[in-house]
């Protein structure tokens, strides 16, 4: 057994928050002979750097390679520093605009120093590639060679691509080449699996495809549930701006994860917690928040600063009382006029929205607060004073600090 788990023991973790094993058999077939001759699987994970901080749904796809990892497999991270130039084509309606180099260092910097909060370090059981290593060397002939073992009909049965394609909105070559630049990946590292969220199983099964067009054997699909944002609506995402990620401030992380809509709590202590969700399930929601919120930001940050995030939100969120470290904006008087400001300029001279727009759009919504009181209307003009706290949504302050040279 070379010290792993029972083959059938290790297929009944990793059936744990999964989606879908794809061959099921296959897998089991893999973990009996890894036993047999003390060989670990070669689990891949590819990573974009798009953005850079990774959040809490691409962790449950790291925590799942982190159960590979402690079953004594070895972890193979794919950096998509290459596939970063084309973009992730999948679920989107558009095509997705290139990332410059310097762009995707930056990013790929800061997933290096987070990712490992998650995975075991151990070089024994991790693996960290560039797939420029094997693409950016690639020649052109390699690419027809490539290119000539997928159809474009295959192609097409896409979802996404099917959809555009019907509609006449355009699909370039170059995002065709993205599946078979990730399944190539399968090949330069003989995967024997393969782990992805469910919006990334055609790239996956391509891969197994190619992997057998280049004579492997086919690697396994294991799909991981998406995680929906805490909109409540689309996945979890950089781009949509719903993500919590595991590097934010405890307190942040903390009210962020309380103001999700009750309808995702169980997804989220399912997939976030150890938390025993029949047993939370019978708790009023608030508590069940409370418990999940406290449980994750403890992952990340420790249980001190887990009970600090929990002891300040229930002071400002349930007692209705001044935060701490509030950030403190400076207003020229010269601004004023008559001491008062029209809110919307107040609100954009605080940081607090990005535009006028947004700015109105919160108002409307009776989502802007000035010492405790909500703003009714949009042409409101405001006495300004020093000490002001003004709150926008659930986790946005800041104390307005009056300034009289008039700089």
């Amino acid at each position: 057994m070379h010290g792993m788990p029972d083959p059938k023991e290790q297929l009944e973790r990793i059936r744990r928050r999964t989606e879908a094993i794809i061959p099921e058999e296959e897998l089991l077939h893999k973990l009996e002979r890894s036993c047999r001759t003390g060989e670990p699987l070669r689990v891949k994970l590819g990573i974009d750097p798009t953005a850079p901080d990774i959040h809490l749904g691409f962790s449950v796809v790291l925590q799942k390679l982190r159960d590979f990892q402690d079953m004594g497999h070895v972890a193979v991270l794919i950096v998509g520093d290459f596939t970063a130039r084309i973009g992730d084509p999948s679920g989107r309606k558009t095509t997705r605009p290139m990332l410059s180099p310097e762009e995707i260092e930056r990013n790929l910097q800061t997933y290096k120093e987070q990712i490992f909060r998650i995975l075991d370090p151990d070089p024994a059981k991790v693996e960290i590639r560039h797939n420029s290593e094997w693409l950016a060397s690639m020649t052109f002939e390699g690419v027809l060679e490539l290119s000539s073992r997928y159809t474009v009909a295959r192609m097409l049965e896409r979802d996404d691509f099917h959809q555009r394609f019907h509609e006449g909105v355009p699909i370039t070559i170059r995002e065709f080449l993205y599946p078979l630049a990730q399944a190539y990946d399968s090949v330069a590292v003989r995967a024997d699996v393969e782990l992805g969220g469910t919006d990334q199983r055609f790239n996956l099964l391509v891969g197994r495809e190619i992997q057998e067009r280049y004579g492997q054997e086919p690697q396994v699909a294991v799909l991981l549930p998406l995680l929906v944002g805490t909109d409540g609506v689309k996945k979890m995402s950089k781009s949509e701006g719903n993500y919590v990620g595991i590097t934010e401030p405890p307190q942040e992380m903390f009210g962020k994860l309380m103001s999700i809509p009750d309808s995702l709590i169980e997804q989220y202590v399912r997939l976030l917690t150890d938390l025993d969700w029949e047993a939370l399930n019978k708790e009023h929601p608030l508590t069940q928040k409370k418990r999940m919120a406290f449980e994750i930001v403890k992952r990340y940050h420790g249980e001190e600063a887990a009970a600090r995030a929990q002891e300040e939100f229930e002071r400002v969120f349930s007692k209705r009382e001044r935060p701490t470290d509030v950030p403190r904006v400076e207003i020229p008087s010269a601004k004023l006029e008559d001491g008062s400001l029209w809110i919307v300029e107040l609100l954009e001279a605080a940081r607090l929205v990005q535009s006028r727009s947004e700015a109105r759009r919160l108002i409307q919504q009776g989502a802007v607060e000035l010492d405790g009181q909500r703003v009714e209307s949009v042409e409101a003009r405001v006495a300004v004073r020093d000490g002001m706290l003004l709150k926008v949504g659930k986790k946005r302050f800041a104390e307005i600090v009056l300034r009289g040279d008039g700089a």
